[in-house]
């Protein structure tokens, strides 16, 4: 009858992979190794590493006073108001923000370079059906503004 053979493997050390890549890492990362060491330089120079030295030491007396700071109803609203600035600038269009943010400057220096409109132009501009578009969006705007400045009930 056949006798099986005995495997004795020696006891693997999971940490020596590890000290093996730690060795090889400066030759496969110098490049990296020397531009963090160069934005670290930088952060010292700053002081930013001091700053978040202190501001670990004493995260406990960081938190309380954040946590103070917001706990202001002044605070509380104006993180209410972000919120809901966030949802009204979610809902537009980036393509009509785009287009709005390249009219403005334009419409704003060629009124720089040419003399006022006169009433009858001005009349022919009003009358323009993009103008009105405009001006109907605008309309409804201000009056749900007027809306909400009204006597609450």
């Amino acid at each position: 009858m056949a006798q099986p053979i005995p495997l004795n493997l020696p006891p693997r050390d999971p940490r020596e992979a590890l000290f093996h890549r730690l060795e090889n890492a400066p030759h496969e990362h110098a490049e990296a190794l020397l531009a963090a060491y160069d934005v670290l330089q930088k952060l010292h120079d700053r002081g930013v590493l001091d700053l978040v030295r202190s501001g670990l030491g004493s995260g406990d007396k960081v938190l309380q006073m954040l946590v103070d700071a917001t706990n202001t109803p002044e605070a509380i609203r104006g993180m209410r108001n972000l919120i809901i600035l966030a949802k009204i600038a979610d809902s537009i269009e980036p393509e009509f923000l785009e287009s709005l943010a390249k009219a403005v400057p334009a419409s704003l220096s060629e009124a720089k370079k040419q003399k006022p409109l006169g009433l009858f132009q001005l009349l022919k501009k009003l009358c323009s059906q993009d103008t009105r578009r405009a001006l109907t969006a605008m309309t409804r705007v201000l009056e749900a503004a007027g809306k909400g400045l009204g006597p609450r009930k």
